[in-house]
């Protein structure tokens, strides 16, 4: 297979007026021939809707689940991770700008069929492959390609999305995930027009789907912005939407700003802001509630929704206490833990491996 050809792609259909038309997310790009949409790894070529990075990569890199960040899917165990060029997306706090607002395919330095994927995961003994750094929802052919090549050898799925995605695309994308860490931006339209570039409703119809339709585990992250997503009434809101929609069992990350590409004179989250926004969301009847981007031990870690006890300590995306039986039930009362879990935690800690092919 030669990776640098284009790659043929399926969600799209041709205007009243000659255009083609993307349908994998709701920006539904309207193309020229030889125009590219706007998360730029999708074009029109031949009078069709065609994948330019298939198979190609910014790079490939070893990391802790928890990195992702998913702290109820087997714990403590190594995940391969890539991502590709482009987004759908034009948020102005990515923390990934490098390669999510790339406009040049040497960027894609890195090559593997899913094959090799899949066998680097058996290799390396990693659990689980993630697609990362930019959404995978717009390389989504290769990514269902690498997860069906995994699937055959137990390897887990993990996508780390913003949920951008239209429904049809979206389904046939995530009925091979099975874990999913969702970007949830902010609260209100006004903000994701204005700082993403998107819409909120879509993202919140991908999270309905995936908890009351999907077996894909789910986890939040809210990357709390200082003087743009940070009101507690706009906090307790989504804390709230989350708890009645969702459940009070999903895990939900709030992680710190710090100041990168568009938002540099922006200053970083402090740890109160985060510790705040953990005790709405914890008043709101949310389970499991975590900081991230900042270290906390208390805040790491994961507690038993009924009795309380600490369940799994973390600290930097090390294990420390593991008090779950064999089940992946509490300790101390028997209460099942929501997630996916082995009867041992993994010991991959906090170290970072890359991966070179060929």
């Amino acid at each position: 297979m030669n990776m640098h050809t284009p790659h043929a792609t399926r969600y799209w259909h041709r205007t009243a007026d000659g255009r083609i038309q993307c349908d994998v997310c709701p920006h539904q790009c309207q193309l020229q021939e030889g125009q590219r949409g706007l998360c730029y790894v999708r074009g029109r070529e031949a009078d069709k809707i065609v994948l330019y990075s298939y198979g190609r990569s910014s790079g490939f890199c070893i990391d802790p689940i928890e990195k992702k960040p998913l702290n109820h899917f087997l714990p403590g165990t190594p995940v391969l991770s890539f991502g590709t060029a482009g987004c759908n997306l034009s948020c102005k706090f990515c923390q990934n700008w490098d390669m999510s607002k790339s406009r040049q395919m040497d960027t894609l330095a890195s090559q593997a069929s899913p094959e090799q994927l899949a066998q680097a995961c058996v290799d390396t003994g990693c659990r689980s492959i993630a697609y990362t750094y930019n959404d995978p929802v717009i390389f989504m052919e290769y990514a269902i390609d690498v997860a069906q090549a995994c699937r055959e050898r137990n390897i887990n799925s993990v996508a780390v999305s913003a949920g951008y995605v239209l429904p049809t695309a979206r389904n046939e994308f995530f009925r091979c995930m099975d874990a999913a860490n969702i970007d949830l931006k902010g609260f209100n339209e006004t903000f994701y027009r204005k700082l993403c570039g998107g819409q909120l409703q879509p993202v919140l119809e991908t999270l309905i789907y995936l908890v009351h339709e999907t077996n894909c585990w789910v986890e939040i992250t809210n990357l709390i912005i200082p003087g743009e997503n940070d009101k507690p009434a706009e906090l307790e809101a989504m804390c709230q939407w989350i708890h009645d929609q969702l459940g009070p069992l999903v895990p939900l990350h709030f992680t710190a700003f710090h100041p990168d590409y568009k938002m540099k004179d922006t200053p970083a989250t402090p740890y109160v802001t985060l510790a705040a926004a953990r005790r709405i969301a914890l008043k709101c009847g949310l389970k499991h509630v975590y900081t991230g981007n900042i270290t906390s031990t208390d805040s790491s870690s994961t507690y038993c929704s009924h009795c309380q006890q600490r369940l799994i300590e973390r600290s930097q995306y090390q294990l420390g206490e593991w008090n779950l039986d064999t089940q992946g039930r509490c300790r101390f009362c028997k209460t099942p833990l929501a997630g996916h879990f082995e009867v041992q935690p993994g010991h991959w800690g906090s170290q970072r491996q890359v991966l070179r092919f060929g």
